[in-house]
């Protein structure tokens, strides 16, 4: 065999010498460099776990954890019950009385007086609302004016009383004239016949209302001048009630 030829195999000094003598050689194979390594088998039972598994598995324990707290949350207990209520408003109603007779003398002109005349009107207050009331007022305005009812000292002064039982009424219209069989108690005492919010006395104010029996007396003083003369006012009169204060119901 010729020495110089080169294998990728090792041979033994034993093998050298039998070569020399020319006997058969016995040759054996040792692995060298050259042959691969047996591929690693994969261990049974374990597996490598990389961050990103890692963090995706944190990621749905949170999940599962908070949404565990949410239903824990709506997992509760309930009872209710419930009551009805009702509520009901009293009520403030006045009016004045009939037109046409001694229950409201109030629409009935008086013309061409002179100073020193008197004009007498009755009116009946009647309340008909179911509170009691803190009180009663009367405002009085000029929607035509003049000295008459500008001229606080020389024009127009007005009294309002009150009789305790129905006026009787005497004298021809528009001259009429009141008398009281029962108690006279004053209301408004005499002043100029132009005022707002005047307090009326002695009225009624219980609950369920009642009825005042109300005159109204204007008077053009005596010292009315000629400038009086040949004039004219239209007085308006509104009476307001108000209810009583408020309390614990």
């Amino acid at each position: 065999m010729d020495p110089d030829l080169r294998t990728p195999f090792d041979f033994t000094e034993d093998a050298a010498t039998r070569r020399d003598l020319g006997l058969p050689i016995d040759l054996r194979i040792e692995p060298t460099e050259f042959e691969a390594s047996p591929p690693r088998r994969p261990r049974l039972g374990r597996r490598r776990v990389t961050t990103l598994q890692k963090v995706l598995v944190g990621i749905v324990a949170l999940v599962v954890t908070a949404t565990m707290a949410g239903l824990g949350t709506f997992a509760t207990f309930t009872s209710g019950t419930s009551a009805s209520h009702q509520t009901s408003s009293g009520t403030v109603v006045v009016n004045l009385g009939a037109t046409g007779a001694k229950t409201n003398r109030l629409n009935i002109n008086a013309t061409t007086i002179a100073p020193g005349d008197t004009i007498q009107r009755t009116v009946d207050i009647v309340g008909s609302g179911s509170l009691a009331l803190a009180s009663q007022t009367l405002t009085t305005t000029a929607t035509t004016s003049s000295l008459l009812d500008t001229d606080t000292t020389n024009g127009l002064q007005m009294v309002v009383d009150k009789c305790s039982v129905p006026w009787t009424e005497g004298g021809v219209n528009p001259a009429f004239t009141y008398t009281c069989g029962g108690s006279i108690t004053s209301v408004i005492a005499s002043r100029p016949v132009v005022g707002s919010n005047l307090a009326m006395s002695n009225m009624t104010l219980g609950a369920g209302g009642g009825t005042d029996n109300i005159r109204v007396t204007l008077t053009l003083p005596t010292t009315a001048g000629n400038t009086f003369q040949g004039i004219n006012s239209t007085i308006n009169l509104a009476f307001t009630e108000t209810q009583r204060a408020g309390t614990n119901s």
